[in-house]
Order: C-alpha cells, then sequence, then structure tokens
C-alpha cells in the first residue's frame, strides 16, 4: 500500500479529529481541511489550484492533458500536507469533467496509483444534491433555488424550507459554453427555458454557489461600496445583479483586466458565468439573490452528520465552540438567562442573536486591554461560522463592541454599523452593555451570578444582590448598571435581598 494511503475511520472515531475534503472540479481543484466533523466544522486549511481539467471537454470529450498533469502534480502536494497535517480522514470527490470525460475512470486509477487517494465520481444529481445540502448547512430557512456553477456544469435545486425539491444538471459551465456553437444567449435561454419546474420557484430567492459566481458578488460589493467583504449570505436585488451580469457578459478579456474585483484567474471564464447568471435570472425572475460560499465539500460533511446534528443551529453552534476554546472560568452561556428580563417579548431572532453575543461575551479577555472592543468588532464580525447575514454579522459585532467598552456607531465602526437600523443599534449596545455589567460583576466567574438578578420596573433597572453578597456591588458595577439603564431611559439601583434566613420559602 502506498505510504500516502488514507484509511476511512468511523464517523464517531473523528468528532474531534480532522477531515479533509478534496473536490476536483472542471476547472479547479480544491483542499480543505477542517478541525472536525461537526456541524459548525472550521476550516483550518484551504488551498486552490485552477486546473482547467474541463477544458477543451465540449469538444474532445476528454480531460485537458495540461490540467491532468497539474493536478497530479498538486494532488501529490495535496497528501504531503495530509500526511503533515495528521488528518485522519479524507473524501476526494470528483464532479462533472472527471465524469464525462471518456478518460475520467483512467484518471481516477492513475491519481491512486500515483497517490493513493481513493476518488468517488459524483453522480450529477448526488452533486447537485450535496451542493444544495451544503447551502442548507449555512442557510437552514433556505428557500428558492440554489445554483451551484462548476467549470463544465451548472446544478439547480429547488429548496423549500430546507426541504429538497426538483433538480437538474445542465451543460452549462463555462468551458461547455466556449466551445458552444451558434447564438450563445439562445444555447443559455433553451436550456433554461426546458425547466418548466423553475416557474414554481418565481419571486423567491436565488442561491449561487461556485468562485465563478462568487467573484461577480466581489465586484458588486467593490462597486456598491459594501462594508462587510464577506461572500456568504452576501444579499443583492436581481435587477441589480442582472444588469451587472449583462455588462460582465458582454466583455473581452482586455476589458476585463481594468474592473476591480476581478482575478487574473478568471479573465477567460467570468464573462460564460456571467452569461449564464444573467439567463438564469431571467428565467426564474427572482427576487432576492443571496451568495452561499457553502457548496459540495460543506454539503458532504453536513451529509455526514445525523438527522438531529443536521437540526442543530450553525450559529449557536459555532458560537458554543468558540466559548469552549477560551472558556476560563465556565458558564459563559449562561449571562444570557441573566440579561434576559431587560428583554422582555424579544422575538425569537432577537433572543437567538443575544444568546451568540452572550457566548462570545469573553472571548477576548487574553487580548490587550487597550485593543479588546476593536479586536472585538473585527474578529466576531469575520468569524468563520454560518448562519448569519451581514446585519446580523454588524450587530453581533457591535453588541460585542459595547461589552468591551466601544460605543457601536463610532468612527471605526460607522460605515458597518450603517448596515443596522437605530432601533438594532440601540439594542446592539444594550446587550452589550448588559454583558458588560454581567462580567464585571462575576469577574468572568459568572457562577457568582447564581444568587443575583436583573429586575426591570417602570423608572428603574434593579441589580439584586443577596445580603451575604453585599460586597459584590460597588462603583464600577454602579457605572456598569447605570449604562444598562441609561440605555432603556431608566435608572440604576443597587438593591440587597434579606438573609437568606429571613427570606419567605427559605
Amino acid at each position: 500500500m502506498p505510504r500516502s494511503a488514507f484509511k476511512i475511520g468511523l464517523i464517531d472515531r473523528i468528532r474531534t479529529r480532522r477531515v479533509g475534503v478534496i473536490d476536483i472540479g472542471s476547472n479547479s481543484i480544491r483542499l480543505v481541511v477542517y478541525d472536525r466533523l461537526a456541524r459548525s466544522p472550521v476550516p483550518v486549511f484551504n488551498e486552490k489550484v485552477l486546473c482547467g481539467l474541463g477544458r477543451d471537454l465540449g469538444r474532445t470529450g476528454r480531460l485537458n492533458p495540461d490540467g491532468v498533469r497539474l493536478a497530479i502534480a498538486n494532488l501529490s502536494r495535496f497528501v504531503q500536507l495530509l500526511e503533515g497535517m495528521r488528518v485522519d480522514r479524507v473524501d476526494v470527490l470528483a464532479t462533472a469533467a472527471v465524469r464525462d470525460a471518456e478518460d475520467g475512470e483512467a484518471f481516477v486509477a492513475e491519481v491512486h496509483r500515483r497517490n493513493g487517494l481513493r476518488m468517488s465520481i459524483v453522480s450529477g444529481t448526488e452533486e447537485a444534491r450535496l451542493s444544495a445540502m451544503g447551502v442548507l448547512s449555512g442557510q437552514p430557512d433556505a428557500d428558492g433555488v440554489m445554483g451551484d456553477l462548476g467549470g463544465a456544469s451548472v446544478e439547480l435545486v429547488g429548496l423549500d424550507r430546507a426541504e429538497i425539491g426538483e433538480q437538474v444538471t445542465l451543460p452549462l459551465g463555462p468551458f461547455r459554453l466556449m466551445d458552444a456553437k451558434g447564438d450563445l444567449r439562445d444555447v443559455v435561454s433553451d436550456q433554461f427555458a426546458g425547466q418548466e419546474w423553475l416557474r414554481d420557484y418565481r419571486g423567491r430567492t436565488f442561491y449561487p454557489v461556485g468562485g465563478n459566481w462568487r467573484a461577480l458578488a466581489k465586484i458588486h460589493m467593490i462597486q456598491r461600496g459594501h462594508p462587510v467583504h464577506i461572500i456568504h449570505q452576501y444579499a443583492v436585488p436581481a435587477a441589480d445583479l442582472a444588469q451587472l451580469a449583462g455588462l460582465i457578459a458582454r466583455q473581452h478579456k482586455g476589458s476585463l483586466e481594468k474592473v476591480a474585483g476581478v482575478s487574473k484567474r478568471r479573465l477567460e471564464t467570468l464573462p460564460y458565468a456571467a452569461l449564464v447568471m444573467e439567463g438564469l435570472l431571467a428565467a426564474l425572475k427572482p427576487r432576492h439573490v443571496v451568495f452561499s460560499a457553502f457548496g459540495l465539500r460543506e454539503g458532504h460533511l453536513f451529509d455526514l452528520l445525523s438527522p438531529e446534528e443536521r437540526a442543530l443551529d450553525p450559529l449557536i453552534e459555532g458560537c458554543l465552540d468558540i466559548a469552549r476554546s477560551h472558556d476560563r472560568f465556565g458558564k459563559v452561556g449562561r449571562l444570557a438567562d441573566w440579561i434576559a428580563g431587560l428583554f422582555a417579548d424579544e422575538p425569537a431572532p432577537h433572543a437567538r442573536l443575544r444568546r451568540a453575543a452572550s457566548l462570545l461575551s469573553d472571548f477576548c479577555w487574553d487580548e490587550h486591554p487597550d485593543y479588546r472592543s476593536n479586536h472585538a468588532f473585527f474578529r466576531t464580525l469575520r468569524l468563520p461560522i454560518a448562519g448569519l447575514d451581514h446585519a446580523d454579522r454588524v450587530f453581533l459585532a457591535s453588541a460585542l463592541y459595547a461589552r468591551y467598552g466601544g460605543n457601536p456607531g463610532d468612527k471605526l465602526t460607522r460605515s458597518m454599523c450603517d448596515l443596522l437600523s437605530d432601533d438594532d443599534r440601540g439594542r446592539a449596545s444594550l446587550v452589550g452593555a448588559a454583558l458588560r455589567l454581567g462580567h464585571t460583576l462575576s469577574g468572568g466567574a459568572v457562577s457568582v451570578l447564581d444568587d443575583t438578578r436583573l429586575q426591570l420596573t417602570d423608572d428603574s433597572v434593579l441589580l439584586w444582590l443577596p445580603a451575604e453578597n453585599e460586597c459584590l456591588g460597588g462603583d464600577v458595577v454602579q457605572r456598569r448598571l447605570d449604562s444598562v439603564a441609561k440605555a432603556l431611559g431608566r435608572t440604576g439601583r443597587i438593591m440587597v435581598d434579606p438573609p437568606t434566613e429571613l427570606r419567605v420559602g427559605a
């Protein structure tokens, strides 16, 4: 057996071990290593190489020879890295180019001979399903159509509130279109016209996946001056994206070199990707487009989880993992319950973000005190977790900024905070001030809060301390309480409960 052969272990055995996925597409091959198999896995390594395996596939029916050589060489590199990282399991997934090429099986055999990697050729139906699973792993409430554009094909899947519906694989990847005959707009529109089921999803949301479509999102971000440069769940009005896609589709390589945000590696394929996007938006007529950074690889890992694990909230699970890795004294999540009385009758989405902020509320304790607020804001804004849109990210970042003494909407954070309404900005400040009070009162050891409580009255915010721990109060605690009360238009008062032996029911 080659020394680089990998053993496929039992799923339960790798819950706390690193797992890798190699995605061999028509245009690129990519290795991603995740910290473990979990509801919210964190990529610890990510490398992509544009090999162009599917180039000329439509004309020759075979893999591109230069692409094959480049792929095999880089797979050898990946194997060496995986061994050095001590990755316990690696799954190798090959899609449209290898699946459709007459020499695809020979390529699979040669990779195994050279590197010991066992490659799975994913069918078009399975590729579509796994890509949809990837979108659902990051956006559990996705409702509309997922589209995953590779080099040789596009997979479309209907999503009905987390249920996977109709799906299809169409030969509309950029490499296919390069070799197509006739007017390319007619080729694209004819393919979509044959998918009558798309009409059932008109007016809903389109979720694009794939590197070329993410490039369109990046261009749109730069042109619109969007302050949060994160592709995942970047939302765009469909009409805006259709206009941009139409413009890009009409460009040539030389003119695209002048467009901000376009990678030189995308100059050749991007106009074709834009052409497919333009045609699909015309056929689907969605209201919004929400980009997904999660696709086949994430969907494959998501598919390995139990139904109970898949049902977990990716945001809360991701924040739990961060809280555990930065835990000083335990029970950080307890703060969400302790401050809950200040947020009576809040909607479930608000309570969810408050819980996430509570879990993250001590993850910057080891930073220099002068920079904790800044670090907390930008670290939270860019966390590699899913289940939240850009406004949610800014809300969490603002709450953590306030928790460490920052003022959301100041010079440092103003451009990002413009994504929030005035009400949301005020609520983020209140969440942060309340968490700051809890950490000041307890010193971060939140078990100290067990015999204390917050009470909201018509004109006051009351902090109740047990008589035996009255010493927990003081000037600093009063100042923190005053900040909370001010945010609510009330007065902050520290109150003392009777001694335990005199309490009713004691």
